[in-house]
């Protein structure tokens, strides 16, 4: 079962009439939320996110974040599965094709829930490989817009590559990479790029700092030169299905030794530690 503005009906009978504006010009913005054990987590977080994705391309959000989670729990609740990764979007809705906003139209909201896919464990313990690319997509990262063509392209290239992940510079700066962040290690340091509109800002990336700075781990946000990242000892990418990944070959050269690194293990721990005791008991249940 799906949402699709105000009803809840199988996704075979869900339509969209083909003048939407998400269909026409990807006029849109959407969030991804991951649920653990039937527990969203941080969906205040992704709704705040959205809140802020609407405003930035002036849609207007259609529902409070009390209706909101409503709407979420409802989806999440009509699915079979424990853990899911709940998607939804809000377009700007259906009129004429014209570039310019149209006025008084309803947003299209759509609610779906997919079974949550994170990484084999044998795949986190030999680690994956990426390729490196120009980031050439708009200048608003920042936005989480469903115009995801040059996120596709980038991805693709990793795919045709047999890669798990498309590294992204920018002007020679370290970026992001096709759907997700990335970490540094050198030294024994965990480095990041600081947040801007060049950077989706990760609430996968939230947590992981978060960890980093509890178990004492040296954190630098800065600047990252492409030289920098292909000379790092680790290289990580974060995100909700990825949660965090030791990127080993980078360009067919390895990172680092060429295997997972220590820093990346104790980061790894520390997250399926925190996912067991935070994420899958909830904020509420873990306050209690």
């Amino acid at each position: 079962m799906v949402f699709l503005n105000g009803k809840y009906l199988p996704v075979e009978e869900a339509r969209v009439p083909v003048l939407d504006r998400g269909f026409i010009f990807g006029d849109g913005v959407y969030e991804l939320v991951p649920v653990y054990s039937r527990i969203p987590f941080r969906l205040d977080e992704h709704l705040a996110r959205l809140e802020r994705s609407l405003a930035a391309v002036r849609i207007r959000n259609p529902y409070s974040r009390a209706e909101w989670r409503d709407i979420v729990l409802a989806v999440m609740g009509k699915q079979p599965f424990e853990d899911q990764g709940i998607y939804f979007q809000v377009t700007r809705g259906v009129a004429r094709r014209d570039h310019a906003f149209p006025k008084d139209v309803a947003p299209t909201v759509f609610v779906m829930s997919n079974p949550l896919v994170t990484p084999p464990r044998e795949l986190v313990d030999r680690g994956a490989s990426a390729v490196t690319a120009v980031d050439d997509r708009w200048l608003r990262c920042d936005v989480k817009s469903i115009s995801l063509i040059g996120n596709c392209l980038l991805r693709q290239a990793s795919v045709d590559a047999g890669a798990a992940e498309t590294i992204l510079f920018r002007d020679g700066m370290l970026t992001e990479a096709s759907a997700s962040n990335v970490f540094v290690v050198k030294r024994g340091a965990v480095l990041s790029p600081p947040k801007s509109n060049l950077i989706l800002p990760g609430i996968t990336f939230d947590v992981i700092v978060e960890l980093a700075k509890g178990a004492g781990l040296p954190l630098e946000f800065r600047a990252i030169a492409e030289g920098e990242v292909r000379a790092a000892d680790e290289l990580w990418v974060t995100s909700s299905s990825k949660e965090v990944l030791a990127i080993v070959s980078l360009d067919g050269k390895p990172v680092g030794e060429g295997r997972p690194g220590p820093v990346f293990r104790r980061m790894y721990e520390l997250y399926q530690e925190f996912k067991q005791k935070v994420m899958r008991a909830g904020k509420e249940r873990q306050a209690a």
